[in-house]
């Protein structure tokens, strides 16, 4: 059963609070329901697919951790045009580009999330807000996600 089918429909929740190990919590979460959705193996253009999808997972938690207290849920909704990616938090403040020089490091998350995943946004919620990404799944993938 390809990978667009195993899974698909499926939704799966983490309840998160604070910020210690809770980026390494969210990848393992995310790795196993990859795995268990058909994602992996690890190799090739569907392997390069799953690295994309826990460095987006990551970026979003650290975020989540840097400017708002740290996430409170991860939601992965796989579905039959690949998945999408939810990570709530506790800030009502939307995610804002920082200004920074290309070449210093940090500041990077949103331009992670731009370039790697098909879209993204945010929305507001009655206790903060969700920020999401959607990421093509690998058996749909024809060339690299639109930009």
């Amino acid at each position: 059963m390809g990978a667009s089918l195993r899974g698909q429909g499926q939704t799966r929740r983490l309840a998160l609070f604070g910020t210690k190990g809770v980026v390494s919590r969210c990848r393992d979460f995310t790795a196993e329901a990859l795995d268990d959705w058909g994602w992996t193996p690890a190799v090739g253009e569907r392997g390069a697919v799953v690295e994309d999808v826990l460095l987006l997972v990551s970026e979003m938690a650290t975020n989540a951790c840097l400017h708002a207290g740290g996430p409170t849920e991860l939601v992965l909704r796989h579905g039959p045009d690949g998945l999408r990616i939810e990570v709530a938090d506790a800030s009502a403040q939307p995610p804002r580009p920082r200004p920074r020089e290309v070449s210093l490091p940090g500041g990077h998350g949103l331009i992670v999330l731009e370039r790697l995943s098909q879209s993204w946004g945010w929305a507001p919620t009655d206790g903060g807000k969700i920020v999401w990404v959607q990421v093509t799944s690998p058996d749909r993938q024809a060339g690299p996600p639109h930009r």
